[in-house]
């Protein structure tokens, strides 16, 4: 870890970044760390993990701690984003070389899975069920003085136990003794970034009206937390961390349900599944940090404190860790929620080709679900820090305890 001081920017607080040097980070992920670090609201510092990059007003990876404030473009555009892992007590072994009239074993589970699970921008045709929704409902009252956003919950019916697109995932893979296990990277899905877009728009609007000293290019326009306003973010923030909760559970028990049936059959083995981990990485908290009550914002950051377990991903292809947490005080208890972009989506698809990532996962034994190839170099693992270096440089917060390797995976 290393410290930017107060003194080199002129900021409120230092930031506390935990790679090996300054050369490490991106010129705009610095920017906006230092413009985070002149708010007057911000406590003790700000952090940035190990696969810290350029964001949205806030660099993803960046945790900061406010006194009476939240920031929507804090927490960002997908809230509740988030992953889920369950544990099979299969080994790979148990169903590797396995023939079915669909391929492999393996091919016909990603391919059933596929089928199955919407990804990308498609949704179910008719509702799904959904406990966080129905509960909206009969509370609507907490959400109408926001009546643009009020069709986010009727419309999230069709998308309960949807995957989504980008950097969202769902995979079947190995740990190190070989045991089998699933994990799904997701979100709020559109709900997430309406709620986003629509508070930024009003906050702004807000702020110029208080004469705020946060300049708008900054893009961090905040609420106190004790305004209607406030108040108001607050309750829609938490619908939509209930329903990306709800969203990835719903998913897995689904992809549990195919993985057993097709083990069964073909494998004639019985799927016993271990304790499942369902974590957010992108949301605000009311936590105690150092005697105070903040409102801790994690943007692309888990939450780790002493003995918890949680979900860190690596790249498509690439390895994945279930980790304990260690409580370090000085991340306010965080850790990377990924190993973080080395490359943007763009700057992937010039760099790498179709044809170079599709032979890495074959070379890597990787069954790939996909419906569209021609972008499947924007998430592969070469646009991507690499995940081993990530871990090493948080040692002080989080201590592995499996490593996973991808055996076959869905996108969007």
């Amino acid at each position: 870890m290393f410290v930017i001081s107060n003194d080199r920017f002129d900021t409120k607080v230092p930031v506390k970044v935990w790679l090996e040097s300054e050369e490490r980070m991106e010129k705009g992920c610095l920017e906006q760390a230092v413009h985070l670090a002149k708010l007057p609201f911000v406590r003790r510092w700000v952090c940035l993990m190990p696969d810290t990059h350029q964001g949205k007003g806030m660099p993803i990876g960046g945790v900061i701690a406010a006194k009476d404030v939240i920031i929507p473009n804090a927490v960002g555009s997908d809230i509740g984003c988030g992953m889920i892992f369950a544990p099979l007590h299969v080994k790979l072994a148990q169903i590797e070389g396995i023939a079915t009239g669909n391929g492999s074993l393996i091919q016909l589970l990603i391919g059933d899975i596929l089928r199955n699970i919407p990804v990308g921008i498609d949704r179910y045709r008719v509702p799904q069920a959904s406990e966080v929704l129905d509960r909206a409902k009969e509370q609507q009252e907490l959400y109408e003085k926001d009546p643009q956003l009020l069709p986010l919950i009727e419309d999230g019916y069709y998308q309960t136990g949807t995957l989504g697109g980008g950097n969202h995932f769902i995979e079947l893979q190995a740990d190190e003794e070989g045991y089998l296990g699933i994990m799904i990277h997701s979100g709020s899905r559109h709900m997430g970034k309406e709620i986003c877009d629509a508070f930024h728009k009003k906050v702004r609007a807000l702020n110029e009206k208080w004469y705020s000293q946060v300049p708008d290019e900054y893009r961090l326009a905040f609420l106190p937390v004790d305004t209607e306003e406030g108040r108001q973010y607050i309750r829609w923030m938490n619908l939509a961390l209930d329903y990306a909760y709800e969203n990835r559970q719903r998913m897995m028990d689904r992809v549990m349900e195919i993985v057993a049936k097709h083990l069964k059959k073909y494998a004639g083995v019985d799927a016993e599944f271990g304790e499942i981990i369902n974590c957010h990485h992108n949301y605000a908290a009311i936590e105690n940090h150092y005697g105070e009550n903040l409102w801790v914002h994690r943007k692309g950051a888990t939450r780790a404190r002493t003995g918890e377990t949680a979900v860190i991903p690596g790249a498509m292809g690439s390895y994945s860790y279930v980790v304990e947490g260690l409580g370090n005080p000085e991340s306010f208890c965080s850790s990377s929620h990924g190993a973080g972009r080395a490359y943007s989506r763009k700057g992937a698809m010039e760099a790498f080709s179709t044809e170079q990532v599709i032979l890495d996962l074959r070379e890597r034994q990787v069954v790939l679900g996909k419906r569209r190839k021609n972008d499947v170099a924007e998430e592969c693992r070469f646009a991507y820090k690499d995940i081993d270096q990530v871990m090493e440089q948080q040692k002080e917060l989080v201590r592995p305890l499996k490593k996973l390797r991808t055996v076959g995976v869905v996108k969007g």
